[in-house]
């Protein structure tokens, strides 16, 4: 799944949701609900 992948591709790259979040350009809520599978879009 699309979430699980991102929580793990993160954490290899030792990032907070914060950095992630910034560097694709949403809020660290935006990228919390992807990772929580409740928003995919």
């Amino acid at each position: 799944m699309f979430y699980e992948n991102l929580i793990q591709l993160r954490k290899m790259n030792h990032m907070s949701q914060e950095e992630l979040a910034e560097k694709v350009n949403v809020s660290r809520q935006t990228l919390s609900k992807w990772e929580t599978g409740v928003s995919q879009s």
